[in-house]
């Protein structure tokens, strides 16, 4: 197979980057153009086409740059047929046919993501000492409307009338358009481009002209009816609390509304000391329509999220020093629109710059970072994408998402966004519950405020019972002039200003400017949130891990980091007798009491297709009990990828393991203390030099017996 030589290599790449920056650019456009309810439709449609011709191009590229270079293809029907075969994950209910977007964890992942969860609470929650709670999953209406979820996630569907059965409105309409398209190959040009037009457009048609079409288009049930008028259809799974069935509820879409509706007694919790994060981890469900790509978008999904909150005035971060010289590959949206290509550049410098918002953010988008590189994901296929100003929400200050690629492209997998006060403030609105914050002042500080006068007959008038809340906002708003001003201003101009969704005319209150002295500041805190989707974490390590054996691609292998390893050390006996059994049985004891994992595999099957199967499973060290060991009580330890061997006592095997899981050691130390023995893979021990072992001593057999020599000859 051919391959690029550097520099056409290089080009193809600003080729592929390029063509990634109109996309982006593109997409943009075509997401500004479905807001703006004034835009033309044929401007739509034309835009759409446009995006979907760059993806063609970009598409045709990297298959380019994939068949030229095959160290960058993944064997997916190998990686599938292991992740399955080794029971990493297989579907839900399998026996019963099934469920899309439901999947069950085998033992082996089970153990890998307890570990990655168990890292993630010690590198998150013990180190910043974060607040950390669980919260139901069970969640009343009245929350998820207050955060707006009730009226998003929403996609139109159709019913058979017949059956009852649901399906998405816009995918049928497309498939409807394919199918007319595909059975008349004589279309004129002209007609096929006005359906295409309309297909581009499925999923921003109104419920009303979605039904006009699919009855355009002939759409019929499988029952043959007719399908119902669409409706919305929203993706939280809804039940029922309480057997009236008169309360409504929701299975969370995520974890941080438990977290926001108990900052108050978090804070309290704290002793009222700011800044403070809250963390939480959990299930979040997700009514998904159209399930796809295995455990990255499913119905049912852990979680990890992180609820920071901080002065709006100050999003500095006291520990940002230790993290300031850490490299990030970056990409802002000026490089997404522009060149198309990353940057990697200092976190202290990306502030500096303000390419990121503020410390804080940036603070955890390096510790991120360190997160993934100590659980072994590959630091060369991690990037942080900063949103465009068209995906992120109207209060948002800063949002940037670690993106994992794996053998689907770039996939979102952490979100990191500057949340401003906005979740706080419609909890604390629609409650009428105060959450603030204190600063208190080293000295008194003299603020400008409004003292305001209210006509409470005319307050009575208009808003009867709601007349004292009405009031009670203007007072708050009026602590700061600042943000007392622009209500004023409206008042003065128009006659009327709104305020927690109250009309007040201007009538109802007079104000004058005034200064006073405080000793505190009360504000609604600012939040950060760093938020990792734990089931795309441990999917894009189960690719990162994957490999095989170079010249023998049978041997599949997950080199999985020893510190997340479900499986730390495998225990073999080189023969099934009484007395090496019984070894093996006390190696094995010895390092479970420990608290690291160990499979000891006692079969008969020869000691290579043992190690194999060890590999298959991620286990990163073997230790073989062989006759000498009967004799000297030492073992052999072997080391995954490498697959080299070294000698060493018995009772040495559970303290150093320990060390290395623990990040105390390295295996090339290990080298440097302990002998290095050329072993087959049978467990026959050879004797000479070990090529490219970088060990210091090697272990040599002679008719005399065995010795210990240094591995490079003495000249």
């Amino acid at each position: 197979m051919s391959t690029l030589d550097p520099a056409a290599a290089s080009a193809l790449q600003d080729e592929i980057d390029f063509l990634a920056a109109k996309i982006t650019k593109q997409g943009s456009l075509v997401r500004q153009l479905k807001k703006d309810s004034g835009s033309d439709g044929d401007a739509i449609a034309e835009a759409v086409s446009a995006l979907q011709k760059l993806k063609i191009d970009a598409d045709a590229l990297r298959k380019k740059q994939d068949d030229l270079d095959p160290s960058k293809k993944f064997d997916r029907k190998a990686f599938d047929d292991l992740v399955l075969r080794k029971m990493f994950v297989v579907p839900s209910f399998e026996i019963h046919g099934g469920v899309k977007g439901l999947f069950d964890l085998g033992p082996p992942a089970c153990a890998l993501k307890a570990a990655i969860i168990d890292l993630w609470r010690k590198h998150f929650v013990l180190t910043e000492s974060m607040l950390e709670m669980e919260c139901t999953c069970l969640t009343p209406e009245a929350v998820l409307r207050t955060s707006g979820h009730v009226e998003r996630f929403t996609d139109l569907m159709v019913k058979d009338t017949e059956t009852g059965e649901c399906f998405r409105a816009d995918k049928l309409l497309e498939d409807a358009i394919d199918t007319l398209i595909e059975s008349n190959p004589t279309m004129p040009a002209e007609e096929r481009e006005d359906h295409l037009r309309i297909q581009r457009q499925a999923d921003a048609y109104s419920p009303t002209e979605i039904d006009d079409l699919l009855k355009k288009y002939n759409c019929l049930a499988p029952s043959g009816q007719p399908y119902s008028p669409s409706f919305p259809f929203n993706l939280m799974f809804k039940t029922s609390i309480g057997p009236e069935g008169t309360a409504v509820g929701y299975l969370r879409p995520e974890t941080a509304q438990g977290l926001f509706v108990n900052f108050r007694r978090l804070l309290e919790y704290n002793a009222g000391k700011m800044p403070f994060a809250a963390a939480q981890i959990g299930l979040g469900f997700r009514n998904e329509i159209a399930p796809r790509a295995g455990l990255l978008r499913v119905r049912e999904f852990c979680m990890g999220e992180i609820e920071h909150f901080v002065n709006p005035d100050d999003k500095s971060h006291p520990s940002f020093s230790t993290v300031a010289g850490k490299e990030l590959v970056l990409f802002g949206r000026d490089d997404q629109l522009g060149s198309g290509k990353t940057r990697t550049l200092a976190v202290g410098e990306a502030v500096k710059t303000g390419l990121v918002n503020n410390e804080t953010l940036a603070y955890f988008m390096a510790r991120t970072q360190i997160f993934m590189e100590k659980i072994g994901m590959d630091p060369s296929r991690l990037r942080f994408r900063q949103h465009l100003k068209t995906e992120m929400a109207h209060y948002a200050c800063d949002c940037w998402d670690l993106e994992i690629k794996s053998s689907y492209g770039w996939v979102e997998c952490v979100g990191h966004a500057d949340r401003a006060c906005y979740d706080l403030d419609v909890h604390g609105k629609v409650t009428k519950t105060p959450m603030l914050a204190t600063l208190k002042l080293d000295k008194p500080k003299e603020v400008e405020m409004a003292k305001l006068k209210f006509d409470r007959k005319k307050l009575g008038m208009s808003f009867k019972g709601d007349a004292r809340t009405v009031s009670g906002a203007m007072e708050a708003l009026g602590e700061r002039w600042e943000d007392f001003e622009p209500f004023a201003n409206k008042l003065e101009t128009e006659g009327k200003a709104e305020i927690d969704g109250f009309v007040v005319e201007k009538g109802m209150v007079t104000w004058t400017k005034t200064k006073k002295k405080v000793h505190e500041i009360k504000f609604t805190p600012s939040v950060i949130e760093p938020s990792f989707g734990m089931g795309r974490i441990l999917y894009s390590l189960l690719e990162h891990s994957f490999y095989q054996r170079e010249g023998d691609e049978q041997r599949n292998v997950m080199g999985f980091n020893p510190r997340v390893a479900p499986n730390k050390c495998a225990v073999f006996p080189i023969s099934s007798s009484v007395e090496m059994n019984a070894v093996v049985d006390e190696i094995a004891n010895d390092l479970m009491e420990s608290d690291i994992s160990t499979r000891a595999d006692k079969s008969t099957a020869s000691l290579g297709r043992r190690y194999a199967r060890a590999d298959e499973v991620g286990v990163p060290f073997a230790v073989t009990v062989d006759f000498e060991t009967l004799e000297d009580h030492s073992v052999t330890l072997r080391e995954r990828d490498s697959m080299v061997q070294v000698r060493l006592h018995k009772e040495d095997v559970t303290r150093l393991i320990f060390d290395i899981v623990h990040g105390r050691m390295t295996w090339e130390k290990v080298k440097e203390k302990y002998p290095v023995v050329t072993v087959s893979e049978e467990g026959e021990e050879a004797s000479g030099t070990p090529a490219e072992t970088g060990a210091k001593t090697v272990v040599e057999k002679t008719s005399r017996g065995k010795f210990s020599r240094p591995a490079e000859k003495i000249l």
